[in-house]
């Protein structure tokens, strides 16, 4: 047994919005496992009390049954994919059944998942009859030579493989709809696309990070992109070192924001690469993207990230972000708000 693993584990929770659990050791490797549900305008005053509730209750769901895979000593990968389906599931966020509308009225989702154990990746991008995003994801790292497959040859490569696909109606909700509206309607006082109003609203995206009982990392992401994007517009959640990252070597990382910046940014590789050239710890790292590159260049959002030893990090530079975690001392965390500890 390693001694190293000897001493006992706390929790400490920085300024930043970021929930961190610094892990000095347990008895056996940890198991750790985070999630995420969107950032953006996430403000206490504009939600009311049962919306709040849904999303913490949505979010305790998916990570403990994430966790749960942990628990019964299964993959980090098969953890990732439980939970990331269940909120695929859910029709709460922008992710599966939730997606938003793009400008012609339809929705396509993105997907992308890492095994930090190998570095093999998979994505789906702009796909519109896949049920679960993430499952294809994971078929592609899996069970084809390719890394990320784009609209009806993802979705043909999906029904290969048996995966469920669905009527493009049953993604998107009546929430997502008067979104769109709203977002045309201030669009067309503006008169030209060029001049449309900055983003105001919330980066659903959903994500997870896990860490197994062997000592793997692995990283998931699902969205349904931005609201009225247009012309087959892709974010950062089905590119592999943007929106997500996994590296047994370093962290895994799932992201959440303007994907625009967050691709532009590297972000999810860069705070691996700060990790493994500085020697930075996960939380520097991590706040050194999110609360300062990102800031500098006008980038709103978040990400979770966990390492090798069961440290979590959960940084936003956004009013507020949908996040949980179950860290080596058990312990569940849930938090929407800047203010939840």
């Amino acid at each position: 047994m390693n001694r190293a693993w000897s001493r006992r584990a706390f929790l400490t929770t920085t300024f930043t919005g970021a929930a961190t659990l610094v892990v000095r050791g347990a008895q056996s490797p940890p198991i750790a496992f985070a999630i995420h549900g969107g950032a953006g305008v996430i403000e206490k005053q504009a939600m009311s009390a049962e919306r709040e509730a849904l999303f913490r209750l949505k979010l305790t769901e998916a990570v403990t049954a994430g966790h749960n895979v942990l628990k019964r000593g299964g993959s980090a990968l098969d953890a990732v994919v439980t939970a990331i389906v269940l909120m695929e599931d859910s029709g709460v966020f922008n992710a599966g059944k939730g997606a938003v509308f793009t400008n012609t009225g339809t929705c396509e989702l993105d997907a992308s998942i890492m095994n930090g154990a190998n570095r093999a990746a998979g994505a789906v991008a702009g796909v519109k009859r896949i049920k679960n995003p993430i499952r294809a994801a994971r078929a592609v790292m899996e069970r084809s030579p390719h890394v990320l497959m784009t609209g009806v040859g993802a979705e043909a490569f999906a029904a290969e493989q048996g995966l469920t696909l669905v009527s493009p109606k049953y993604f998107g909700t009546e929430e997502g709809r008067r979104e769109l509206e709203k977002l045309k309607a201030e669009e067309a006082k503006r008169k030209k696309v060029a001049q449309a109003l900055p983003f105001q609203g919330k980066f659903g995206t959903v994500g997870a990070v896990a860490l197994d009982a062997q000592g793997n990392l692995a990283a998931g992401t699902s969205t349904g992109g931005m609201s009225n994007k247009r012309f087959g517009r892709v974010g950062d959640a089905p590119i592999i070192g943007a929106g997500t990252y996994a590296d047994n070597a370093t962290c895994a990382v799932s992201c959440t924001g303007h994907g625009e910046y967050f691709i532009r940014s590297v972000v999810a590789h860069d705070i691996a690469a700060l990790v493994a050239y500085k020697g930075w710890s996960l939380q520097q790292a991590a706040e050194e993207v999110v609360m300062k590159k990102l800031v500098a260049m006008g980038g709103m959002g978040g990400l979770v990230a966990l390492d090798r030893a069961g440290n979590i990090t959960m940084p936003f530079n956004s009013p507020g972000m949908h996040r949980a975690s179950i860290g080596p001392d058990g312990r569940l965390f849930v938090g929407i708000y800047r203010e939840d500890g």
